[in-house]
């Protein structure tokens, strides 16, 4: 992998671009190199905000649940990115960090409770090609968490 871009950047420019830094600066702690990329298509850019903020309001599921998910996601698929910025994220909502820490070895900590381990092999198991997810982690999960908080999980 590359430390560099495939498609060069653009200048982010003018006061939408300032807002866009100053946004991005707030939410990951730095403005991230794939800005400038996207910013040579605004329209993508925007549209892909437009989408994450919708998604920052559903709240159905618990948040710290949903976390933990794509932590696991993260792992299995080996991206360190998504790891660290999961992991930023679950810090930033104030999520318990001990637990976070233990997500990419869940299955032999002690720290998570029967509905977080069932959550966290659901996610696995979705990430799979082919999925493996299962009736019955279908059927559990709908019990513990409902059909509405279930379908977000799964977004």
């Amino acid at each position: 992998m590359t430390g560099t871009t495939r498609i060069p950047p653009a200048e982010i420019t003018g006061f939408k671009g300032a807002l866009i830094r100053r946004f991005a600066k707030r939410q990951l702690g730095q403005v991230p190199s794939s800005l400038g990329v996207m910013w040579n298509n605004q329209d993508v850019l925007m549209s892909m905000a437009g989408v994450g903020g919708k998604v920052k309001k559903w709240h159905t599921c618990d948040e710290q649940l949903k976390s933990f998910a794509h932590m696991a996601v993260a792992a299995q698929v080996g991206c360190s990115w998504c790891l660290d910025f999961n992991y930023f994220e679950a810090h930033n909502n104030d999520l318990d960090m001990d637990k976070a820490r233990e997500v990419p070895r869940w299955r032999e900590s002690d720290a998570f409770s029967p509905l977080e381990r069932d959550v966290l092999a659901y996610a696995e198991a979705m990430t799979h090609t082919p999925p493996t997810v299962t009736d019955e982690m279908v059927a559990g999960l709908r019990e513990q968490l409902g059909d509405a908080a279930l379908v977000e999980l799964s977004r």
